[in-house]
């Protein structure tokens, strides 16, 4: 019986039991078979509702509280039939290895590998199978493994709190220029500036409008509207990717140390040609002392003569030396307008010669003022490398290394901030408008989000 049977009976049953017909429901307005099963169910409810023996008064409560009752078990069946949203991290897998798991093409461990999932990386599942042996595999994709599978052992699905562990959520400045609150509001102080396509990460998601954020100058807050909020996760790498990094890697190493070697040599040669200038002045000293003790021990004209000669020998050969010196030093300095060493000790030796000088947002000059980007941008630029002037485009080039990898000249990246390595756990960067090009230490003074090496 449907419901609506149910309420039509429920009716006619209370309008039965105090006028003794249904008169209070119109036949005429109902479906002939709907009248007939409802009048049915009437009856009986008339019968069981009489049978109660308190007249007309308890018919109609009895009524009303059966009405009730169906009226309740609707809500409940409507609320219970909402269907519920799933949360959006449901179908994200993480793989939880020590170091890596294979993506396969088919689900078995004997077909081709399309790519690696690493430790933490993130993967969606597109669907659950069984291989021939009962155990369970998920079909994901990953970056830019597409279709790829792997055994439901090696990964953690749905496991929202491990998901924010290891992603990374941020908030990509959407105008010109993002004024940085240091309080949810535009009556608030601006604590910084960021500028169009930079990101930042998000460390609350403000339901008023407003989120809390991670920059150089500190935790501030920035407006929903003028941001877009997305998720960063580690992706699976796929064997050409492998391939390609690995090459690049290698190629990457190989200028490092040829680099490294072209440094060494022309220490060796600036060290010798130091020592040859040094000897040639101790020998042009050394001829003008003897010069002058001759020519003051002797007073015969012969003996001055002979001693202005040889003195003047000497001057002619010290002056001859000196003008070499001169010349060689000339030489050397001629090249000094641009870096001749392209490795990251140069590049922190060029940059060094900045600390001290302005922080300005957007500036891309060494002397009178860049921001983050741009002190990092103009530096490389003098070893002919072209960088974006945006710290987070910054994490994505050269390639990345760990923190215990690290050397000198790498790039170093953080929430809406980037620097150089100067070697000693210590940071080169253009800090802030307050503090401008300086030196900081230890480098994890905040949570670096990648480390890229060009050199």
């Amino acid at each position: 019986m449907s419901k609506r049977m149910k309420l039509i009976a429920l009716l006619l049953a209370g309008s039965m039991a105090t006028t003794g017909a249904a008169s209070t429901v119109s036949a005429e307005s109902l479906p002939a078979d709907l009248v007939q099963e409802s009048t049915l169910y009437a009856g009986a409810a008339e019968v069981w509702l009489n049978a109660l023996g308190e007249g007309d008064m308890l018919a109609h409560g009895a009524g009303r509280m059966l009405l009730t009752a169906d009226e309740t078990e609707t809500a409940e069946t409507e609320a219970h039939e909402v269907p519920e949203v799933a949360s959006e991290y449901a179908d994200i897998a993480i793989a939880r290895v020590l170091n890596y798991v294979n993506l396969r093409e088919q689900p078995t461990t004997e077909s081709e590998v399309l790519g690696k999932l690493y430790a933490n990386s993130a993967a969606a599942i597109l669907e659950v199978v069984q291989d021939e042996a009962g155990e369970e595999w998920y079909k994901i994709n990953s970056g830019s493994v597409k279709d790829g599978y792997v055994k439901a052992e090696y990964v953690v699905v749905g496991d929202e709190e491990l998901i924010r562990q290891v992603s990374t959520r941020y908030a990509s400045v959407k105008t010109t220029t993002l004024f940085v609150r240091k309080e949810p509001g535009t009556d608030s102080p601006v604590l910084t500036m960021l500028p169009d396509g930079d990101d930042v990460v998000v460390l609350e998601e403000g339901e008023n409008g407003w989120h809390k954020v991670s920059t150089e100058e500190g935790d501030g807050y920035v407006s929903d509207e003028y941001v877009e909020l997305w998720t960063e996760y580690i992706e699976a790498e796929s064997k050409a990717e492998e391939e390609a990094r690995l090459a690049r890697e290698e190629a990457e190493r190989q200028a490092a140390a040829a680099a490294a070697e072209a440094a060494r040599r022309a220490e060796e040669e600036a060290a010798r040609r130091s020592r040859e200038a040094a000897e040639r002045e101790a020998a042009r000293k050394a001829a003008q002392s003897q010069s002058s003790s001759q020519s003051s021990g002797n007073s015969s004209s012969s003996q001055s003569s002979g001693s202005s000669s040889s003195g003047s020998s000497g001057n002619s050969s010290g002056g001859n030396s000196s003008s070499g010196s001169s010349s060689s030093g000339s030489s050397s300095g001629g090249t000094s307008s641009k870096p001749s060493v392209s490795n990251g000790q140069a590049v922190v030796n060029y940059a060094s010669q900045f600390v001290g000088n302005p922080y300005v947002y957007g500036g891309t000059s060494l002397t009178n003022g860049a921001d983050c980007s741009g002190f990092v941008m103009s530096v490389y630029a003098k070893f002919g490398i072209s960088l974006p002037h945006s710290s987070s485009a910054l994490r994505s080039v050269g390639y990345g290394v760990t923190i215990d990898q690290i050397q000198p000249g790498d790039i170093v990246c953080y929430s809406g901030h980037v620097g150089i390595y100067a070697g000693n756990n210590t940071l080169l960067h253009a800090s802030s408008p307050s503090t401008g090009i300086k030196y900081t230490s230890p480098i994890t003074y905040r949570e670096i989000l990648a480390i890229r090496r060009i050199f």
